[in-house]
């Protein structure tokens, strides 16, 4: 049975607000339990979660922001965005939300990376994950496979670039990532649109790029996070993903002691929108089975 759909104006209508350093962020909380962390991707925002969002907050505390320079979040333009400091944001949400137990993590794509670095510092003091599932994203930056317009965004003219990013360019983008049967409506799209055009967003996507970078910068540690014990971990990857699908998987499995992975045939770059009720399956499986370390094995679906 599909999962229902929460619209993006519903959506929008039970997100609060809270400062970080100064800028307004909108962020999402529901259900009791404990408390799962959804970390979205780019360029969209929080609101890729919702198939995914009333079922899982039958069951945990759900929270989740749009990261600083996303969705409905602050967008400044004079500001350097940074990986770390969305992993700083996460944890000052946690604080405002007076969350002192460890926390289960869920990240997509960008989201992925920031959950890299929340596990990072789990495993030097500073932080407290119980565990982590990632869905398609550059876990390991010499296997991801950028978009030609991720590369333009990143060049000296990127700042061009972005600014003349329209929704025509968006559905040119998202249908090379998605798989070939699960496209999005144009519907979804026109929320997609939304989302990234909030508070002039356009502006700002060849700074929000400079993640790419960034991961090649602190590759060493992330996957170092990636290969020590004590955090339970899964991947759950859309195979035809052309950008981070079952290339990524095999180099998961290759550096990462037992990998605990799941592979979606037919299934792109965005899992909880393409196959919602597949990733719920996963997941739930997943928080079910004891918190250690599980010996390696592949389900496919």
């Amino acid at each position: 049975m599909p999962l229902a759909e929460i619209p993006l104006c519903v959506w929008r209508t039970r997100g609060l607000n809270f400062s970080f350093r100064g800028q307004t962020i909108r962020y999402w909380t529901a259900g009791q339990g404990e408390p799962l962390l959804l970390i979205h991707g780019f360029p969209t925002a929080s609101w890729d979660w919702h198939y995914l969002w009333t079922p899982l907050a039958q069951r945990f505390r759900v929270i989740a922001c749009d990261m600083l320079g996303f969705g409905d979040s602050a967008k400044p333009l004079h500001h350097d965005y940074s990986l770390l400091e969305q992993a700083d944001l996460q944890q000052a949400l946690l604080a405002h939300l007076q969350v002192e137990q460890p926390v289960h993590l869920l990240g997509h794509d960008y989201g992925g990376s920031v959950a890299q670095e929340l596990l990072a510092r789990h495993h030097e003091g500073r932080a407290q994950i119980a565990s982590c599932v990632f869905l398609n994203g550059g876990l390991f930056p010499e296997r991801h496979r950028p978009l030609l317009i991720q590369k333009l965004l990143l060049s000296r003219l990127g700042w061009l670039v972005g600014r003349s990013f329209g929704r025509d360019d968006l559905v040119r983008n998202v249908t090379q990532i998605y798989g070939p049967c699960t496209h999005p409506s144009e519907s979804a799209l026109d929320d997609y649109w939304s989302l990234i055009a909030s508070n002039r967003g356009t502006r700002i996507l060849h700074k929000l790029i400079t993640y790419l970078p960034e991961r090649v910068a602190h590759r060493e540690r992330w996957v170092g996070a990636l290969q020590a014990d004590g955090v339970p971990l899964r991947l759950i990857n859309g195979a035809v993903d052309p950008i981070s699908g079952i290339h990524m998987l095999e180099r998961y499995q290759e550096l990462v002691p037992d990998a605990n992975t799941v592979m979606l045939q037919g299934i792109g770059h965005y899992p909880h929108t393409e196959a919602p009720v597949q990733v719920l399956r996963h997941y739930l499986a997943f928080r079910e089975q004891p918190l250690v370390n599980v010996p390696q094995r592949v389900a496919w679906s």
